[in-house]
């Protein structure tokens, strides 16, 4: 078994590889993704002519805003969020476990990717793979790589790219079953990260940071008005990055480039054009056996930083682009037309050996190597009318919409012989051997359309419900080369959401709520049949804090969480899968923020989670937790201007997770951690230096199979510049 869980190892691989030999030129795509925009534009225009006579004696209809925040993403205790319902909504009223984490936390904690940016949400394990390269996320007990979410929009589940958090404003999780907005995702949640949009207002900063492992960063945020109004505005973010790694040989450089314009065309519409392009390349870090770290070996101890890989095999080497735009049309003060559309690509290769089982001597580690050669394409609208009106004397805000995607991608695959390496005097330029034919050559074609509505009724006093419904059609086309072979699997589904809410006194609620997922499964019984989509189904309550003035939040939920139709061996037909497995997660999670007027800032969460594998054709691990599933887990960070010297503020947190038991044959220890910062603010700079695993605690924080355990970061530092001009 190879030692990679990659992106595709979900049952979502047939959205994770939208692959296709014949894919659009560039000119068909860019008419494709602009079309919708001329349409709308039109439509626009033409509200605009009709309505002018009215214009000159009606007040001018307020400003619209896109992804417009009234907090301005800063602070620890947000009090709103928009994920639940594609529009702004207060926590309060959500019936469902919804966490932000702002721009300010982000850069507090001196945060460098996704991961450690959900370190301080309850329910989310931001799980390490060995440093592979991607943005890897349990959220609820199961896995959620593949359902991280840009602006609302599915990203193609396949992509190596990892996040910028440089780039984005905020992150927001939504947990639990969440298909009846956002169609065909992972059980657990979503993360949706708001990118940095432009604002009306002037604003420029560059910074340089630098750290442990030869951490070395140059970043720039310019953000210029280019009308009197300032609805005409550029903003351009860039970051290059270049790091190497405890671990012998491994290191990544990471170039990214993110543009975004928006136009004034009325103060009834908005419209903002955007495009970011990456380049990544890195020598992935593949983790080490549990024997001799975890679990005895009989031949002594291994360094936690041995590189179990070849250098001279070869890196990943990634490129990766986007372009799209947000519009919003208020077509009356109750009534706004929203589309959003991204175009997105990715080609490049990867490298890799990975880590197979361990020779009986303990010594020998088996190998395996393997070249990726890969090419996706994504187009992903949503289109959606966001309506407020009353009726019987009931409050509504519905939300009805249409999302699209559909795309390519091609995952050409050769697996290599290498030999052993001798973990106890480990040679390195072992040559690998590969065959001149693909062991994998399966171009995929996607389309995905859903129509979904969500409506927020308010009612009586302090009541409110949120009720959805969607319906889901997909096929997905495989032409298997290789086998000469081609599958034409149709998918479709209805799920649905209800909650309540009741705000029994000011400031605070209680909830209970439903939700459903649906997830195509990629692949076919003995018998030729496709499997049957995966589903979730959530039952979740609660009670939600917001004192006077959102200077506090807080925030406690239990749940019930059902994955079902989980692939699971054949008993009758070996080498072959049947869809009948199933899973369940039931927790609690605590969430506290707090933004005090005595300069302390606070963000902690404490989340209990109870896994357990309750269908699946192999007896051995029935009854038994998931992998990568801590029982207890408990985080906090908070910060604190001092009183004498209000320009310096220092930063203190930490991480306790219980041990990790699963079907593994071992487990992964509990640990603490603790981070520190300290940061001066001038007239027109800003100075941070933090460290991370202050005591230099040595831990695992995640497996990648029975073969091998991904060791975490040591001790390491950081210090950052940044000037405001």
């Amino acid at each position: 078994m190879s030692s990679q869980p990659s992106r595709a190892v979900s049952p979502r691989s047939s959205l994770a590889r939208l692959r296709s030999s014949s894919r659009p030129s560039a000119r068909q795509a860019t008419f494709f993704a602009l079309t919708p925009l001329a349409l709308c534009l039109a439509q626009a225009a033409m509200a605009q002519q009709t309505s002018a006579p009215a214009a000159a004696t009606a007040p001018q209809l307020q400003e619209v805003r896109i992804n417009a925040s009234t907090e301005k993403d800063m602070g620890f205790a947000p009090v709103e969020a928009q994920t639940a319902s594609k529009a702004p909504m207060r926590r309060l009223e959500t019936p469902q476990s919804i966490s932000v984490v702002t721009r300010e936390q982000m850069e507090s904690r001196q945060i460098t990717n996704v991961q450690q940016a959900l370190q301080t949400v309850a329910g989310v394990s931001p799980v390490n793979f060995g440093r592979r390269g991607f943005d890897d996320i349990n959220i609820r007990g199961f896995r959620s790589t593949e359902s991280i979410l840009v602006d609302g929009l599915v990203q193609s589940p396949g992509m190596w790219a990892k996040l910028q958090p440089y780039g984005y404003e905020r992150f927001e999780v939504l947990k639990g079953s969440a298909s009846v907005l956002y169609g065909q995702v992972q059980p657990g949640g979503i993360v949706n990260a708001v990118s940095k949009r432009p604002k009306k207002e002037a604003l420029s900063e560059v910074g340089v940071e630098v750290g442990s492992f030869g951490q070395r960063t140059l970043q720039a945020d310019i953000n210029r008005p280019l009308s009197e109004s300032g609805k005409t505005a550029l903003r351009i973010n860039a970051q290059v990055s270049n790091s190497d790694d405890p671990t012998q040989f491994v290191y990544r450089k990471d170039r990214w480039f993110a543009p975004s314009l928006s136009i004034d065309l009325g103060a009834q519409t908005d419209l903002v054009l955007f495009a970011t392009y990456s380049q990544s390349e890195w020598m992935r870090q593949q983790g080490i056996t549990p024997y001799g770290t975890v679990l005895p070996n009989r031949n002594g101890t291994l360094p936690v930083t041995m590189f179990t890989g070849d250098p001279s095999f070869g890196v990943y080497d990634v490129e990766s682009t986007t372009v799209g735009y947000a519009l919003e049309h208020r077509l009356s003060e109750a009534m706004t037309f929203r589309q959003n559309v991204r175009y997105e690509t990715e080609k490049g290769t990867g490298n890799f050996i990975s880590n197979l089982a361990l020779q009986a001597n303990q010594r020998l580690q088996n190998r395996q190597a393997t070249r990726q050669y890969i090419d996706y394409d994504l187009l992903a609208t949503d289109t959606s009318l966001l309506s407020r009106f009353e009726a019987l004397g009931v409050k509504h805000q519905l939300v009805t919409g249409l999302d699209a995607r559909t795309g390519h991608s091609y995952q050409g695959q050769r697996r290599c012989t290498i030999g052993a390496l001798d973990l106890f005097n480990p040679v390195y330029g072992m040559a690998a051997t590969c065959p001149a034919n693909l062991t994998s050559d399966a171009p995929e074609k996607l389309n995905v359309m859903g129509l979904y509505a969500q409506d927020q009724i308010k009612f009586g006093q302090g009541w409110t419900a949120l009720v959805g419904l969607r319906r889901d059609w997909s096929t997905n086309e495989i032409n298997d080369r290789l086998a000469k072979k081609q599958t034409h699997q149709k998918d479709s589904a209805t799920t649905l959401s209800a909650g309540l809410v009741y705000e029994f006194k000011p400031g605070w609620s209680a909830y209970g709520s439903y939700g459903e997922s649906f997830l195509p499964v990629s692949g076919q019984t003995f018998s030729g049949a496709p499997f049957v989509p995966e589903t979730g189904k959530q039952w979740e309550a609660g009670v939600k804090y917001e004192a006077p003035g959102g200077q506090v939040t807080g925030a406690l939920a239990i749940f019930d969480l059902v994955r079902e139709n989980v692939t699971t061996a054949d008993p009758v037909n070996t080498g072959f899968s049947v869809a009948t497995g199933e899973q369940r997660a039931r927790g609690l999670e605590v969430e506290l923020g707090a933004d005090m007027k005595n300069g302390w800032k606070l963000t902690s969460a404490y989340t209990y989670t109870q896994t357990k594998i309750t269908r699946d054709n192999n007896a051995a691990i029935v009854g038994k937790p998931l992998n990568l599933t801590p029982r207890h887990t408990l985080t906090a960070w908070a910060t604190y201007k001092l009183p004498q010297y209000q320009r310096v503020t220092l930063g203190l947190g930490g991480r306790y997770v219980s041990e990790q038991i699963g079907s593994y044959p071992f487990t992964l220890p509990s640990y603490f951690v603790a981070d520190a910062s300290i940061s001066y603010v001038g007239e027109n700079y800003r100075v941070t230096a933090g460290v991370k695993n202050v005591f230099n605690k040595a831990y695992y924080d995640g497996a990648i199979n029975a073969n091998v355990v991904s060791p975490s970061l040591p001790r390491n530092f950081s210090l950052g510049v940044t000037y405001f001009f």
